[in-house]
């Protein structure tokens, strides 16, 4: 069955969950009882994206900080000092990101997805009709261009090349095993690749000394590194692009086209995630290089704001994708998670499952 109808990755989490999550970090609940609010949270979650119908199912990243914390949790090398970006948005301004700095030799203590994957098992298997789930990792080439700090993690990586090197090792043991647990969905988060298509970001780059193509060809060969000669039957490998999601804020912006050709050409995918969400993310015209046979799942339905958008305004825009690529070949989805930090978007749970239920509505009538 082609998947038609999916979510990003992320949801809102409950209050409650929340509410165990601090109370956990302040020593007030032991971990076990946030592992059973985190279960509960999960099983709630999942048996609403089936009553809705989304084809393909996700733990909403219950279990996380942000979508991206899971790399630090589970490897040392890591410090507690992160990035700084400039955000867009409501309370914009320039604020630390989730994404850690290396400060040591990289060394991997436990799988990414340890604690994700047998409940998620579990669930799907509860009934013989359930829908297949989906697991999300971050690329390794996100903690490139975060993680790299002068004068620090190169006193243990030379360049940014041998930090990747290792990320990239890290990530393909996580497909590896994910593979050999039976996921069958297998999605790279990529957001840092929208630094090398937005025009600002761009012009810094080379002002800095640095070529953004080649960083990009470089972020591109490490991810594809991940999986290249893996036996992957029956197994979609996805990767989503956004342009930063948190708390409704964003940090770049512009179309695809100064990566389209590579990115849809070289990355050894079988499914780009891509935002086109606000005149932000362009035009659909860089859709004409995607290879004949790979998906597209066109986010047009935003989860930074609770309006929620009109079906026909959505089936026109798929139809204007469908001039470049073929209608066969796309599908629908938010244009990224609802809450890519565990603080969410400024929007309510129930306007979350609104939105989800008109990307299902949309897809079942234009696909049907």
């Amino acid at each position: 069955m082609r998947l038609r109808a999916e979510q990003v990755g992320s949801l809102l989490r409950p209050p409650e969950l929340l509410a165990a999550r601090a109370a956990c970090a302040g020593g007030r609940l032991d971990p076990a009882a946030l592992r059973a609010r985190e279960d509960e949270a999960i099983r709630a979650a999942v048996a609403r994206q089936r009553d809705i119908g989304l084809d393909i199912l996700a733990d909403g990243e219950m279990r996380r900080y942000s979508w991206l914390t899971g790399m630090a949790d589970a490897v040392d090398g890591f410090l507690t000092d992160s990035v700084m970006l400039e955000w867009h948005g409501p309370g914009g301004g320039r604020e630390q990101t989730t994404a850690k700095i290396v400060g040591g030799r990289l060394h991997k203590r436990e799988k990414l997805t340890q604690h994700e994957v047998p409940f998620m098992k579990a669930l799907a298997g509860e009934q013989r009709s359930a829908s297949a789930f989906k697991v999300t990792i971050p690329a390794p080439s996100n903690f490139v261009p975060t993680g790299f700090r002068p004068g620090v993690t190169d006193r243990f990586y030379r360049n940014r090349d041998t930090l990747l090197a290792d990320l990239v090792a890290i990530v393909r043991d996580e497909i590896e095993w994910l593979i050999a647990q039976g996921v069958t969905y297998i999605q790279l988060d990529a957001p840092f690749y929208s630094h090398y298509l937005d025009p600002e970001h761009r012009r810094a780059m080379k002002m800095s000394g640095t070529d953004p193509d080649a960083e990009f060809d470089a972020a591109i060969d490490g991810d594809n590194a991940t999986f290249s000669g893996l036996s992957r039957p029956g197994v979609t490998m996805a990767v989503h692009i956004c342009r930063g999601n948190s708390r409704s804020r964003w940090y770049t912006e512009g179309g695809y086209d100064a990566i389209a050709q590579r990115l849809f050409e070289r990355l050894d995918v079988d499914r780009f995630l891509l935002e086109y969400d606000t005149a932000r993310s362009g035009t659909f015209e860089p859709l004409r290089f995607v290879p004949r046979g790979k998906d597209v799942v066109l986010g047009l339905i935003t989860t930074k704001e609770p309006a929620i958008e009109r079906a026909d305004d959505i089936r026109r825009r798929i139809d204007e994708a469908a001039k470049y690529m073929p209608l066969e070949h796309l599908a629908l989805s938010p244009q990224c998670g609802f809450a890519s930090i565990a603080a969410g978007n400024l929007l309510s749970m129930d306007d979350q499952w609104r939105k989800l239920q008109l990307v299902v509505d949309v897809a079942r009538k234009t696909w049907s």
